[in-house]
């Protein structure tokens, strides 16, 4: 039997373990690189995302030789000074800016009381009704489009095909973005905050009023924000049920064949430049308020 104490094991075990080798220039890179794999994957597909914004903006600032704005020829900022010289941007711009207004508003509000009536009431009809919901966003546009053009038809308005069609249809297809998010909202909540409001002899429109809306209330704007972009980028939808009217988006259609000119590209930036200060600015204010806190 052994008599060699627990110290002296130690220092024998020590002693035959191999020397400590410095890891090389390699092997720190590449663990560096599994370590950071997830970062790089996000920041490259960010970026394949962002390219094309990148190409808009960058050739807002040019000055194209011919008809075709696709190839860099001198840095100008005329498009950006004579952006509202042409009024064929202008009048399709204004037309696709009022249509998703206008949608925005009805979509939201009706796809909010719907998600609040599937999320929070138990009703016959209520998986049928989910069904129907999902329907307009699983059915491809083309459908969509052809069957709305088809339903205006047959109700004798295909001489009036213009914004009106075109609002309606845009609110067709924007209800079921706005009861999804909303949806996706009101279950997340915690129902023991209602009835803690409750229990302080807070009645049902108190309740709703100061607790359940303010909770919902980034849902409802989310999903707002979501359908004023889908109606202000649709062409499908929008080219089988627009007639002569011209949107924004069909504007570009048709001046691709003819060139689409620079002042096209500065309002796709101008159009960039507000979504991504909606985005940024209640981030900044969520930061400062939590540094203050």
């Amino acid at each position: 039997m052994s008599t060699m104490t627990i110290d002296e094991r130690r220092a024998q075990a020590l002693a035959e373990m191999p020397p400590y080798r410095e890891p090389g220039v390699f092997s720190r890179g590449s663990r560096w690189v599994r370590s950071h794999i997830i970062q790089f994957c996000a920041a490259g597909a960010l970026l394949f995302m962002f390219i094309p914004v990148f190409v808009v903006v960058l050739f807002s600032f040019n000055l194209p030789t011919g008809k075709y704005n696709y190839v860099w020829n001198q840095f100008s900022t005329s498009a950006w000074v004579n952006v509202w010289s042409d009024t064929e941007i202008t009048n399709s711009l204004t037309i696709s800016i009022e249509v998703a207004l206008i949608s925005t508003i009805v979509a939201t509000v009706l796809g909010t009381l719907i998600a609040f009536a599937i999320g929070r009431h138990n009703f016959r009809g209520r998986g049928g009704t989910n069904l129907l919901i999902f329907m307009p966003m699983a059915t491809p546009e083309v459908v969509m489009g052809s069957s709305l053009l088809t339903l205006f038809v047959l109700a004798q308005q295909e001489g009036s095909l213009g914004r009106i069609t075109i609002t309606i249809a845009h609110i067709m297809f924007s209800i079921s973005f706005v009861v999804v998010t909303v949806k996706a909202r009101i279950a997340g909540l915690d129902s023991r905050l209602e009835q803690a409001a409750m229990d302080l002899y807070a009645d049902e429109k108190t309740t709703f009023a100061k607790v359940t809306f303010p909770l919902v209330l980034p849902g409802i704007v989310a999903a707002a924000m979501l359908a004023f972009s889908l109606s202000f980028d649709d062409f499908v939808i929008t080219n089988f049920t627009s007639g002569q009217t011209v949107t924004f988006p069909m504007y570009i259609w048709g001046a691709a064949g003819r060139g689409i000119p620079p002042e096209a590209n500065v309002v796709g930036a101008i159009m960039f430049g507000l979504a991504l200060v909606v985005v940024l600015v209640p981030e900044i204010i969520r930061g400062v308020r939590k540094s203050r806190a």
